[in-house]
């Protein structure tokens, strides 16, 4: 949509034939983009393809600037210093921005991905601000030429920084609100491609547009005039306020210009009141609430919504609108053609618009009005449509006062006939009897604003302008002028009245200053200029040849006063600033002068400078053209390696440079690339130029064109090229050869469509019957699932009430959560417990690891210790936390000194996160000694909180997820489930199963039999865990028999059946074996069946192997599968038919089963509420060391002043939730003795990463895109968050725990646990990485006196001496 700002007295479009007389004008060279006015200079700023032009009130140009062509790209990403694909690119001028205020113009423009500028708006050429390095947040306008922008000037408040203006790229403010207009389609569901025309409006304060709502706009019943072009907004006359409302009261009105998609000829005006375009916008936003009686748990109240205007919390999201909302008006005017522009002004309780059309795109008009006196009869007065005039039959004369007469002196200025006044409480030029107060007898004091030129010569004699206010109403009220005491004679044919005064300076300062009035204004600095060089020094006679002078000052009064000449011969002015270019004219002398000529500078009458003698001019002999080749016209093939043109002659060299010269082939310019004194070499334009004349064109392409040379204003025609192609083939031979294969080409497509649109209905009639049976499935599919989620929901508390909890020992848990993620697992020497110490040395070992103890416990030996090792860059993390684990056991006796030194180290971290690194990352990971000791920390001080109230219900969510998956089938090999919380790990077929209730016989325990239930698909090791789950159900896990320990018989008669995942009867599909289920054997439900802890195999005749168990041998191969085979290995082998029978059914569409995810979800929900609400509940009991630590980080938070509250949510999220809590719940066998599978694990950690997502700050903004996880506890997220929230201000208002309470915890649980665990072990691997880094820990002790006085390195060697056995001089 081009947006056109058309402001009061200025029309971009507007006929030229209004009132028959001559208009002040200003013409582009490119397309104009933009017109803004300044409404207190009155100045205009136009914007322009590649130029920015400043113009006073009489459109003459003041000021411009160039903006492009520039190197960019849209590919390129600002700064595009270093973009390959950047090329010569026009900048559109996409935004212009007035900010009164602060005197600066905001400029946009398409080039470098929209970033704006800041323009000095009393001078455009002086930028004041621009950066391309800020990033896309700097990415304004859009870089789209089609694209229109517009924008409106806004306030910010900030509570720290106050009030401060910004600038939105949308429409207009008002009351609060930011209204944009636009057009756009709604898409091929909704008509198509036509446009529709929308308002939408937001708060200026809601940075997350959460008040944004949109509203369609229709001009006419049938909304003809769709497509929104320009818009004004103003308050209506009093005749128009009291046409739409009877009380004549009403607010702004929107003006829209509207144009059609159906009638592109004609277009229209609607009136759209605003305060109607509110009252729609609230029962838009209310409807989206009539059927709801709360969001979020906060009920609706009435009057929300017009009293929480920006949405607040009941609002959190955008709304878009529905066409049955549209606001519909019909048009107030219509027209033929394309209107582009509106602008509305109230005259005598009347509106006025003035509209523009398409036609004004390079040209500005100011065209006036209220021009009425310049029509003497009734006929005339009508005829020029000036909607401020009008003939009034008893009286000839309607004038307004205030058009042009923005002062005092120019309002007595006016013609006595019309009773014009200046009206000092109105400030303004008004009739007589609008004014309510008497006219002052004086006007008020001058007021200069501007004087031009800013510099002047010495010795005077320049043009000096003065411009302002009340400067007279005739020049004889001039009295005098001076400028430091010399007088400025007044040029009296020049006086405007009141705003502008000339006069002749004649000023004579000895030595350079400032010149002062009485006008309180600096208004001239006295210097003179001073040339220094010229160049180039050299130039034919002809003239033409444009020279460059440069020097200091020489921007010295204005151009009009500088007169240059080359030895008397005039050098036309081209430009004037600091330095001054100008184009030397024709040489009158008979001969060629000899000698170089004087360059002179003349300012005004009186000041005359020479450039040095070195710097002279050299007028030469003009070029001439002896001979040119070839000879005859040549031919210059469009391709880039055509041939250089060389004209030959002489005086070449000694008139100009090569890049002076000019040559042309017809209307393309020709480079010049080698200029000798008699010899050209110029390079032909690659494809084939226009003829430079008119007459020329109308000729054939192939005619020669005219080489032409240029030096200077000389110019010769010396040859002709002829562009021609190498090959011309008849037209005889080209219609045929086209035409034939094209006539054969159609006949074969009608032909080939013909067959394959009889077959497109076959296949569609075919895909037709294939989606019937489809639909058939998956509805049948939908009820099956829907019944079994109904089964699902069944209680599952009475399986989990009835087994005891299996809590580990505390040392069995230190173990796991310190060691078992290590790289030896359960292997590690701090599991098994194990050292490898010969039996002689046990004691003096024992000895020596009891003197390493002591030497930890001294905090200034372990600081530097641990420094060490950091500082080493092998000690990687996995070392790290290693270390850390094992310094926990070994300092476990002391906990006391354990917590002091975690602290110390603490507060070295959070100096070094706080000053130099990124607060918010400090405790994220385990990168230091420090972060794995808190966590082990937060282990060792929780583990009675797990006993006592966490365990339950995590143990119970463990359950609950164990039972539901196990419920339905679970692919043996694919380690996928029909019922789990995690999409990866989703069965994605359809298995058919049953629930069979097994009656299990274990050998040698007696005759009572287990009832047990599985499925008849499990394969029989599942089979085998199950049985044992339900019949040692009272035993711990590590206390059960293994599933490769025990073997399983069926006897469904007198004989009995092994039964094997894989043996001599498993089915084979090609290359791939299944493996066995209780389908496979046929095992009925109520069967008997016997578990043996023994195993015993009995093999058939053919099968005997010795030595080798049958299903070990053939589980081997490795092309094994249980429910689904893998995707990427379908069988080769078909059946006779020739197609997979097996396979015949349609394949599911596995996104079918994400329903099961939910079903899943709502079947542990209680669950997970249980087990989060346990967790983050303050209400109940809070560890001791959780609000300890939480007090330390809230402590250290006080005394950083860069420590947000944020921060600090971050540090207690990643000390508590993040390393401990989400670590037990990923890992339930750490605080139990159970087993965890890969498809519980699956589960287990959704509901972690839900966890984890509830404890961040972040908000994620979900869409289709988002992870299934991330949607299946969406709903919850909020909630959980509040949780969390919650948890830590509850703890924050807690009764502080004392380090005395705080040391008499961790003294109990140092007392009742130390004894345990293996440390003597730790102390062991412990001094191993002493002995790796001994060199280092030594240097160390030995740099530190504390070290020194303590002679901490003397018991470091006597330890080393007793632990490696060594012999040393101690």
């Amino acid at each position: 949509m081009a947006w056109r700002w058309v402001l009061a007295a200025i029309l971009a479009t507007l006929s030229l034939s209004l009132l028959g007389s001559a208009y002040d004008e200003f013409t582009s060279d490119t397309l104009i983009n933009n017109v803004v006015q300044d409404p207190i200079t009155s100045r205009l700023y136009v914007g322009t393809v590649n130029a920015l032009y400043q113009l006073d009130q009489s459109l003459h140009p003041e000021a411009h600037t160039r903006t492009g062509p520039e190197l960019d790209n849209r590919q390129c990403t600002p700064p595009v210093t270093s973009c390959e694909e950047a090329v010569e690119t026009d900048n559109h001028n996409k935004l212009l921005l007035i900010h009164p205020s602060k005197d600066t113009l905001i400029v946009c423009g398409s080039l470098y991905r929209g970033i704006c500028s800041l323009r000095n708006l009393s001078n455009v050429e002086q930028l004041l601000y621009f950066s391309d390095t800020k990033g896309e947040k700097s990415y304004v306008a859009s870089a789209e030429e089609g694209v229109s922008v517009v924008g409106v000037m806004s306030y910010y408040f900030n509570k720290d920084k106050g009030n401060f203006t910004v600038f939105l790229v949308g429409g207009r403010t008002d009351e609060g609100f930011v209204y944009f207009l636009f057009s756009r389609t709604l898409g091929a569901q909704d008509s198509g491609t036509k446009n529709f025309t929308f308002i939408s409006r937001m708060c200026e304060n809601d940075h997350n547009y959460y008040s944004y709502t949109e509203l369609q706009l229709n001009c006419s019943a049938g909304n003809k005039y769709n497509k929104v072009q320009a818009a004004y907004v103003t308050l209506p006359g009093e005749a128009l306020a009291k046409n739409m409302s009877s009380s004549g009261w009403y607010g702004p009105v929107v003006f829209v210009v509207f144009s059609s998609d159906d009638d592109s000829s004609s277009s229209a005006v609607c009136m759209y009141p605003l305060r109607a375009i509110n009252q729609r916008l609230v029962e838009i936003i209310g409807a989206c609430y009539n059927n709801v009686s709360d969001i979020d748990s906060f009920p609706l109240q009435k009057g929300m919504v017009t009293n929480q205007k920006c949405g607040a919390e009941f609002l959190p999201s955008p709304l878009a609108s529905r066409a049955e909302f549209a606001l519909a008006t019909d048009p107030v005017f219509t027209k033929k053609g394309l209107m582009t522009a509106v602008a509305v002004a109230v005259e005598t309780e009347n509106a006025v618009a003035f509209l523009g059309t398409t036609l004004g795109e390079v040209l500005i008009t100011k065209v006036p009005v209220q021009a009425c006196h310049l029509k003497t009869d009734c006929q005339s007065c009508v005829a020029q449509k000036d909607p401020y005039c009008g003939w009034c039959v008893l009286q000839v004369v309607l004038y307004n006062c205030s058009l042009g007469r923005e002062d005092c002196s120019l309002c007595k200025n006016a013609d006595p006939k019309y009773s014009c006044v200046w009206c000092a409480n109105m400030r303004s030029c008004v009739y007589r009897e609008l004014c309510q107060s008497q006219e002052p007898a004086q006007c008020p004091n001058p007021k200069i604003t501007e004087i031009i030129p800013r510099f002047g010569p010495l010795n005077g004699g320049i043009v000096v302008t003065i411009k302002g206010s009340n400067l007279g109403i005739k020049k004889e009220d001039i009295k005098k002028v001076t400028v430091a005491g010399v007088d400025c004679v007044h040029q009296g044919d020049r006086y405007s009245v009141s705003t502008r005064y000339i006069c002749l300076l004649v000023c004579v300062v000895e030595k350079p200053g400032l010149c002062l009035t009485p006008a309180v204004l600096c208004l001239l600095q006295c210097c003179d200029p001073i040339p220094e060089k010229v160049s180039p020094l050299k130039g034919p006679v002809a003239g033409g040849t444009v020279i460059t002078i440069s020097g200091k000052h020489l921007d010295t009064a204005n151009k009009n006063d500088v007169i240059v000449t080359v030895g008397g011969t005039p050098c036309e002015v081209l430009s004037f600033g600091s330095e001054i270019t100008c184009e030397t004219g024709v040489y009158k002398g008979q001969k060629v002068p000899l000698e170089s000529l004087r360059v002179s500078v003349r300012y005004g009458k009186s000041t005359t400078k020479d450039v040095p003698v070195t710097f002279n001019f050299q007028y030469s002999e003009n070029p001439k053209l002896t001979d040119y080749s070839p000879k005859t016209s040549f031919v210059c093939p469009e391709v880039n390696d055509q041939p250089p043109l060389s004209p030959q002659g002489r005086g070449f060299s000694k008139a100009m440079t090569a890049e002076e010269a000019q040559a042309f082939v017809g209307d393309a310019s020709c480079k010049v690339t080698i200029l000798q004194d008699d010899k050209l070499f110029l390079e032909a334009p690659s494809t084939q130029p226009r003829a430079r004349s008119k007459r020329q064109r109308r000729d054939t392409s192939s005619d020669p064109l005219d080489l032409t040379i240029k030096f200077g204003n000389g110019e010769w025609v010396v040859g002709s090229v002829n562009y021609e192609r190498k090959y011309e083939v008849p037209l005889a031979i080209i219609i045929p050869a086209v035409i034939v294969p094209m006539l054969l080409f159609i006949a074969v497509s009608v032909y080939c469509y013909r067959r394959k649109s009889q077959q497109a209905e076959r296949e569609y009639e075919k895909v037709k019957h294939q989606l019937d049976h489809l639909e058939e499935s998956v509805r049948d599919r939908c009820k099956k699932e829907f019944t079994d989620l109904m089964i699902e929901m069944e209680d599952q508390t009475n399986d989990l009430s009835e087994a005891r909890i299996p809590f580990l020992d505390y040392k069995t848990y230190t173990d796991r959560v310190f060691f078992l993620p290590s790289k030896d697992g359960d292997n590690d020497v701090m599991i098994t417990g194990k050292l490898d110490i010969p039996e002689g040395r046990k004691v003096i070992v024992a000895q020596a690891l009891n003197q390493f103890s002591n030497l930890l416990n001294s905090k200034t030996f372990l600081i530097n210790f641990i420094k060490t090792l950091e500082g080493r860059p092998d000690f990687n993390a996995r070392s790290r936390v290693y270390f850390a684990s094992l310094l926990t056991v070994a300092l476990h006796g002391k906990l006391e000194y354990y917590t002091d030194i975690m602290r110390s180290l603490l507060l070295e971290l959070m100096e070094e996160y706080v000053h130099s690194k990124n607060p918010k990352l400090m405790l994220r990971r385990s990168e230091t000694v420090v972060e794995r000791m808190l966590c082990n920390w937060m282990s060792i001080c929780l583990y009675q909180f797990l006993r006592d109230s966490a365990g339950e219900p995590l143990y119970k969510l463990f359950k609950a997820i164990k039972h539901q998956v196990e419920k339905g089938p679970v692919d043996a090999k694919m380690k996928k489930a029909k019922y789990t919380l995690n999409d990866t790990g989703l069965l994605g077929d359809d298995v058919e199963y049953c629930v069979l209730t097994l009656q299990v016989l274990v050998h040698g325990e007696g005759p009572d039999v287990t009832p047990v239930k599985v499925l008849n698909c499990d394969t029989i090791s599942q089979v085998k865990e199950k049985i044992i789950e339900q019949v040692y159900r009272n035993l711990p896990y590590s206390q059960r028999p293994k599933v490769d320990s025990v073997a399983l018989e069926w006897r469904p008669g007198s004989t009995g059946q092994i039964l094997s995942d894989m043996d001599l009867t498993s089915q084979k599909e090609g290359r791939w074996k299944r493996l066995n289920t209780l389908a496979h054997y046929n095992v009925r439900d109520n069967a008997t069946l016997v578990l043996s802890r023994s195993v015993v195999f009995r093999l058939m005749p053919t099968e005997h192997v010795p030595g080798v168990p049958v299903e070990n041998a053939l589980l081997e191969d490795d092309k094994v599968f249980h429910l689904v085979r893998p995707a990427d290995e379908l069988d080769e082998v078909k059946s006779k038919r020739g197609s997979l029978k097996a396979k015949a059914t349609t394949k599911a569409i596995a996104e079918i089963y994400l329903t099961r995810l939910l079903s899943v979800k709502g079947t542990l929900q209680q669950f997970v509420d249980d087990f989060f609400r346990s967790v983050l509940c303050s209400g109940a009991v809070v560890p001791p060391a959780v609000k300890y630590f939480f007090d330390f980080l809230d402590e250290q938070a006080l005394k950083h002043d860069n420590v947000e509250e944020e921060t600090v949510h971050i540090w207690k999220t990643n000390s508590l939730p993040m390393r401990f809590w989400v670590n037990i719940l990923k890992n339930p066998h750490f605080i139990f003795d159970v087993h965890v599978t890969e498809v519980v694990d699956a589960s287990l950690s959704v509901i972690a990463q839900t966890f984890m997502d509830a404890c961040t700050k972040t908000e994620h903004k979900l869409s289709r895109e988002s992870p299934s996880n991330k949607l299946l506890y969406a709903k919850e997220i909020s909630t959980y968050k509040k949780m969390v929230d919650d948890y830590y201000k509850g703890i924050k208002q807690m009764v502080p725990v004392s380090d005395q309470d705080m040391n008499t915890h961790l003294a109990e649980v140092s007392r009742e646990h130390t004894d345990t665990l293996n440390t003597q072990a730790a102390l062991h691997q412990l001094y191993q990485y002493a002995s790796k880094y001994y060199d280092g820990i030594i240097q160390s002790l030995d740099e530190d006196p504390a070290a020194q006085s303590k002679q901490l390195t003397l018991r470091l060697q006597q330890i080393a001496a007793a632990l490696e056995n060594k012999v040393t001089d101690l």
